[in-house]
């Protein structure tokens, strides 16, 4: 399930962060300032009518006879007072020759005995047009700012995570196989600093007990040689005793013997693979590995009943140890050999760049995904270490190729991808 999220790199990941809540911020303060200025100046508008019909008032006390200013000012005598009236309104405006939005204040008031009705309207849309111009300038400074801001705050993330990173990449170079100490850089962020210590103590301990593991096991394959080859000796000198051995003595010599030669095998594989994967192989050459796996199939035809047929279209040669190659070809044409059904062919074909080797069986293998498992036996039907097809992973990892295995018309199918670590020649063998 991880496999499949979509991973983001951290400055990216806070930059969106800081973007989200930015422009969140910047909507809703934009959306507060327009009302807030909006109420704001609608009620100084409203504020300035009334001014405006404060001073009508005293003018109307000094001189009663009403007079018009229009679309402003409009002033009436009517027979009975009202109800103070506050509005919006549209009136054509002659001087501008539209429709204009007026904020419109009618009141009623008794001057000198007469009622009178005061209409006073303020233009609205100069109000709309300031707050228009407010709110606008107010988003360019708060752009501004925020552009500044993202990255001020972009580069001083990418400077106080610089040595993370570069420690994240001393960490993917990290080689047991080297002495050299993992060359991390120091920060003044204490939680860095300390994920610093622990990795240098971390790293020191995975060699240390890599080195001991190492030679722990060299030393155990490379003692256990001596004592199971007299053991083996002695065993071959019982069997060959004047005096002869009965069925079961011999059966039970002969079935030590094969475990001790078991053994042994075990143990000189163990040992390639400590080796493999210490990269202890530096000899490269150019070999065609077709006429290696050739060569293999013929020795085999030499110590087997089996029937090997070789079709092999394209020679392919590769930049390899040879005795890794050698150790391959054999693994996979013993593992064919070994599961094989009886008076069945084993094939060995190539293509462009892939070898594959198929032998008879009946049913696919139940757990194929455990195939390159150290000492995994699909049955115990057949003594084998379980370490062969584990060593052919091994190398193949080593040197880039790829590995599959298939169940396709009742046979069980190996293949080996060179690849673009394979140089090819169209050339029929």
């Amino acid at each position: 399930m991880g496999d499949t999220l979509k991973k983001i790199r951290l400055i990216r990941k806070t930059s969106k962060t800081f973007l989200g809540i930015s422009a969140l911020l910047m909507l809703v303060s934009t959306v507060a300032l327009y009302f807030y200025l909006r109420n704001l100046l609608q009620a100084e508008v409203e504020e300035e009518l009334r001014s405006t019909e404060a001073r009508i008032e005293s003018s109307l006390i000094e001189n009663p006879e009403p007079f018009q200013l229009s679309p402003v000012v409009e002033i009436q005598k009517v027979s009975l007072l009202g109800r103070e009236v506050l509005k919006d309104t549209i009136i054509y405006d002659p001087s501008q020759d539209e429709m204009e939005e007026f904020r419109e204040l009618s009141t009623f008031s008794e001057i000198n005995g007469e009622n009178y009705r005061i209409t006073v309207r303020a233009l609205v849309v100069e109000s709309e047009n300031i707050l228009i111009a407010v709110v606008i300038s107010y988003l360019v400074i708060i752009l501004l700012v925020f552009l500044f801001l993202f990255y001020v705050n972009r580069s001083r993330n990418q400077k106080l995570w610089t040595p993370f990173f570069h420690n994240l990449e001393q960490m993917k170079r990290f080689s047991l196989s080297s002495d050299a100490p993992i060359a991390l850089m120091d920060s003044e962020i204490l939680e860095f600093s300390e994920l610093n210590t622990e990795i240098k103590i971390l790293t020191n301990k995975v060699r240390s007990d890599y080195r001991n593991l190492k030679q722990y096991t060299e030393d155990v394959s490379h003692e256990m040689q001596t004592p199971l080859a007299i053991i083996q000796a002695k065993i071959e000198n019982v069997i060959n005793m004047e005096e002869p051995l009965d069925d079961q003595q011999f059966e039970q010599l002969t079935s030590i013997q094969r475990d001790i030669q078991r053994l042994s095998q075990m143990t000189k594989r163990l040992t390639l693979l400590t080796k493999i994967e210490n990269n202890q192989f530096a000899n490269i050459e150019q070999l065609d590995i077709t006429r290696l796996m050739a060569e293999t199939v013929q020795d085999f035809c030499e110590i087997s009943n089996n029937v090997i047929k070789v079709d092999f279209e394209h020679p392919i040669k590769v930049d390899m140890d040879r005795y890794l190659a050698s150790v391959l070809c054999n693994n996979l044409v013993s593992n064919a050999i070994k599961y094989n059904l009886a008076q069945q062919n084993i094939v060995v074909a190539s293509t462009v760049d892939d070898i594959s080797i198929s032998n008879a069986g009946t049913t696919p293998l139940k757990h194929p995904d455990h195939l390159y498992n150290r000492f995994y036996r699909e049955s115990d039907g057949i003594k084998a270490t379980g370490l062969g097809l584990a060593i052919v992973k091994r190398i193949c990892d080593l040197y880039g190729f790829g590995i599959d295995y298939r169940f396709s018309g009742d046979r069980h199918v190996f293949t080996i991808h060179f690849g673009k670590k394979s140089i090819r020649e169209n050339v029929k063998l």
